[in-house]
C-alpha cells in the first residue's frame, strides 16, 4: 500500500501492527497506541516516530483511527478487533462516516472471518436484525493482494460522497453513458427518497473542493437509509468500467 501513495494506520504494537508498519516503512507509517494497565510497548518502528499518538480510551483510538481513513484492513484477533469491526460496519451501516472499503484478511486457508460471517448470517441476519445488504459492506480473503486489489478497485470510478443540502453527490472519476445512468437509476430505486438520480457538473455548495471540481457527480435524493444498497450502488459504478 505504501508503494500505491497509501499511508498505514495501525495501533503501533507488535504482531501484525508492526508487520503492517515494516512493509510501509517509517515515511509512510502512523501509530495510535492506547495507554493500557499492563504495558504495551510501541514497535519497533513507531517508537519514536513523531506520527505516534498515544489515547487513553479505546474511542478516542477508534476516532482518531477513522476520522481520516480510505479503507480497513481486519486481520484475527481478540475482543479488540471485534470491537473495533463491529465500530466499523456500524458506523457505515448507519451513515456516521464516509463509504470507504472494509477487507477482512485472514491466513490462507484460515476459518477465523468465514465462521465470523456464519455468525452474522445465522445469528444477526437470521433474525432479522440486519439486512442481508449489509453483508456488503465487507469482503473476506485469504490473499493479500487480493486485498490491495479490493481496496484499490473500490476508488477505480467511486472517488467520495458528500450531502448538498436533502441531496447526495457521488463525485465519480469517470462520467457514465446516458444509457448506464438510466439503468443505475432504474435498479437503484429503492435508494431514491423521491425524484430521479442526475448527472452534473460540481454544484456551487462545493465551491470550497476547488480540487476535485472537475469530476463528474451522481446526484440524487437518497433515502439515508439503506447504506448496505449504497454500497452496492458504488461497487456498481466501479464495475461499469472493467469491461
Amino acid at each position: 500500500m505504501a508503494r500505491l501513495g497509501w499511508f498505514v494506520v495501525t495501533g503501533a504494537g507488535e504482531g501484525i501492527m508492526e508487520a503492517a508498519h515494516l512493509g510501509a516503512g517509517a515515511e509512510h507509517s502512523i501509530g495510535v497506541n492506547i495507554l493500557l494497565p499492563f504495558e504495551q510497548s510501541d514497535n519497533t518502528v513507531m517508537a519514536g516516530n513523531p506520527r505516534l499518538i498515544h489515547t487513553k480510551y479505546f474511542f478516542t483510538r477508534k476516532l482518531l483511527f477513522l476520522k481520516e481513513s480510505s479503507g480497513v484492513a481486519l486481520f484475527p484477533g481478540g475482543f479488540g478487533t471485534m470491537d473495533e469491526a463491529f465500530e466499523v460496519l456500524t458506523l457505515l451501516q448507519t451513515g456516521k462516516t464516509h463509504p470507504f472499503p472494509v477487507v477482512l484478511v485472514d491466513e490462507p486457508g484460515g476459518t477465523y472471518w468465514t465462521t465470523w460471517r456464519r455468525f452474522l448470517e445465522e445469528g444477526l441476519l437470521g433474525r432479522g436484525l440486519i439486512s442481508v445488504e449489509d453483508l456488503s459492506l465487507f469482503r473476506i480473503t485469504a490473499d493479500v493482494d487480493d486485498a490491495v486489489r479490493e481496496i484499490q478497485r473500490f476508488y477505480r470510478v467511486f472517488h467520495s460522497a458528500r450531502y448538498v443540502g436533502k441531496d447526495l453527490a457521488i463525485r465519480v472519476r469517470e462520467p457514465l453513458e446516458p444509457a448506464a445512468l438510466r439503468a443505475l437509476a432504474g435498479d437503484f430505486r429503492d435508494l431514491l427518497a423521491e425524484g430521479g438520480m442526475i448527472q452534473t457538473e460540481a454544484l456551487p455548495e462545493e465551491a470550497e473542493e476547488p480540487e476535485i471540481a472537475g469530476l463528474p457527480r451522481i446526484v440524487f435524493r437518497f433515502n439515508n437509509r439503506s447504506f448496505g444498497r449504497l454500497r452496492q450502488l458504488i461497487d456498481r459504478l466501479n464495475g461499469e468500467f472493467e469491461r
